[in-house]
């Protein structure tokens, strides 16, 4: 956030408090005319100095009278141009040059320069003071001029001192702000390009693998060719127009998947394949889920299913959901060889989908794959959350 926003609502503020008439254009443009020559540093150096001298002089009236009605009105001007001009000398010059480049060696000694030179400027000030009022210094200030270290090091080399670390420590702290809300910004977009490319991936595979299913059906079967190619201008239609947001409903995922699961039925042998899904059919309503995260473990146990002759070939699913919790398993029968080799058969379809949910689920989901010489098998555990609470997360 700018410091013009603040600044804009302070100065509204006091005008209300005085009853100003002034047009709100009018204000915007003195606004402007303050931020641009940063006339709201004169502010901050006025109260700083306020109250550091309220503070050693114990009364906040007494400070009042002594800055604006007394005859100590010419040191305090010191005090406030000198440390400002320390302040900026520090911030504007020497950290620039040597602290953000690591010249700590040289950035110390002229660090601590400038606020010993700074404060015998201040004590200046007290012998201008005196030659303004046309008073002795004795006088003015209760002590002999040769004792000036007294106030050097009772209050100018405090306060300079205090007003360099207060004026860094905004400093930092801006900048830090500043880097931290570049660097959020910097990750939510690279996190959101990610997320765009594995779907971009995703997407393409899912539609060869359908268009080979449906070619290798028209050599087979024309009207089994005719319904996969309804059921797969459904899945289209989905893909197409109804998952663009980051989230959508439960339901729709899953009639998508029921979709996906009966256009794969309509090419498979059913001689020698068993498949049974079960999908609970009373899921919540209000439950959100990322598209296209249950639809490539599907995807990747018809892929991969054995082609046993003399021994039965199978997957199995059940997807359930309990208080909130996505329950997702998944196996299939695999081909002795497919195991021997030792490669991975996961394929793009699954490798996208675990980046996926580490990306959108962390510390909210739990993925365990197991392989052997006879099947292949994913448990998904998945926490799913309430449409409001995710349209919230994501406005």
């Amino acid at each position: 956030m700018s410091i013009e926003a603040p600044i804009e609502k302070l100065t509204l503020f006091i005008l209300t408090i005085f009853d100003y008439k002034i047009d709100k254009s009018g204000v915007e443009k003195n606004i402007n005319f303050i931020v641009k020559y940063k006339l709201y540093h004169l502010a901050f150096w006025f109260a700083y100095h306020y109250f550091w001298w309220a503070l050693s002089s114990g009364s906040i009236i007494e400070t009042m009278n002594n800055i604006f009605f007394s005859v100590y009105s010419t040191k305090f001007v010191f005090y406030v141009v000198f440390q400002a001009f320390g302040v900026y000398f520090n911030l504007y010059f020497l950290i620039p040059k040597f602290l953000k480049t690591g010249k700590y060696l040289i950035y110390i000694p002229l660090f601590i320069t400038t606020i010993l030179v700074t404060a015998f400027c201040i004590i200046g000030g007290y012998f201008v003071n005196a030659y303004v009022v046309g008073v002795s210094f004795e006088e003015l200030f209760f002590m002999p001029p040769e004792n000036f270290m007294d106030l050097f090091k009772g209050n100018a080399l405090p306060s300079t001192a205090a007003s360099m670390t207060l004026a860094m420590s905004i400093k930092l702290t801006k900048n830090w702000i500043a880097s931290e809300r570049r660097r959020n910004t910097i990750e939510k977009e690279k996190l959101e390009t990610e997320l765009k490319f594995l779907r971009s991936q995703f997407n393409p595979h899912f539609l060869f693998n359908t268009i080979n299913s449906i070619f290798v059906l028209i050599h087979k079967n024309q009207d089994m060719a005719s319904e996969s190619l309804a059921k797969f201008s459904e899945l289209l239609r989905y893909q197409l127009y109804q998952c663009n947001e980051p989230y959508i409903a439960l339901n729709q995922e899953l009639e998508y998947l029921k979709n996906y699961i009966e256009l794969e039925k309509l090419r498979q042998d059913s001689n020698n394949l068993t498949l049974q899904f079960d999908i609970e059919e009373s899921t919540p309503t209000s439950l959100k889920i990322a598209p296209f995260i249950l639809i490539p473990f599907v995807e990747n146990a018809f892929k991969h299913i054995s082609h046993h002759q003399e021994s039965p070939n199978w997957i199995r699913m059940n997807l359930k959901v309990e208080n909130n919790q996505l329950k997702f398993n998944i196996s299939n029968s695999t081909n002795t060889f497919q195991i021997s080799t030792n490669k991975d058969t996961s394929g793009i379809g699954l490798n996208n989908v675990k980046r996926r949910l580490e990306l959108l689920y962390p510390q909210a989901h739990s993925l365990e794959v197991y392989k052997d010489n006879s099947q292949f098998k994913v448990e998904l555990a998945l926490k799913l959350e309430e449409f409001e609470l995710i349209k919230s997360k994501h406005a």
